[in-house]
């Protein structure tokens, strides 16, 4: 049976996307953005940002695969989901639960950029640079975590913990999941 351990509080979490929401507001003063969530996991994360950017704001979600018959990323990704709203000339900031390899989101965001974006940025809750294979520049980071199995925020371990109110690390039989 897994048990989870508490790694960010709840306080901790709405402080720092505060934090961003007023960052974001600052860099794109005077402009609209469109949030791009990536689903399932963003899905948290984006919305109560969302609510901390004093900004025109829009939002459209994507759902994208990069896995093949392993666990292991293949970063070549599938695209589950497109967008609704066309991003050429829009102020674009794509919204991430996690990056760990990177790879997924590289292309991704290559694939984006191909789309004539005014601007395009990458926002993620949480970043494990420990586990990264494929360098992608990460605008706007809530946390730098290590290499554990993490859950909450939208998070899940097997669709579950998705609803928990902070980021807990995964253990099971007394071993932290990484």
């Amino acid at each position: 049976m897994e048990k989870i351990s508490v790694m960010i509080s709840e306080e901790e979490v709405n402080k720092r996307i505060r934090e961003i929401g007023e960052q974001i507001t600052k860099d794109y003063a005077g402009k609209d953005i469109l949030l791009i969530c990536i689903l399932r996991g963003g899905s948290f994360f984006m919305c109560e940002l969302a609510k901390r950017i004093d900004l025109g704001v829009k939002i459209d979600f994507m759902s994208v695969s990069s896995y093949g018959k392993g666990t292991e990323s293949s970063g070549h990704i599938k695209i589950i989901k497109d967008l609704e709203e066309e991003i050429e000339g829009k102020n674009v900031i794509v919204v991430e639960d996690i990056i760990d390899s990177g790879r997924t989101l590289s292309h991704l965001m290559d694939l984006l950029k191909s789309r004539q974006p005014a601007s395009l940025a990458l926002c993620t809750l949480l970043d494990k640079p420990d586990r990264r294979v494929v360098e992608v520049p990460v605008d706007y980071t809530g946390f730098k975590i290590p290499d554990y199995f993490v859950v909450g925020y939208g998070l899940d371990y097997d669709q579950r913990y998705r609803n928990l109110p902070f980021i807990g690390k995964v253990e099971i039989d007394n071993e932290v999941l990484k």
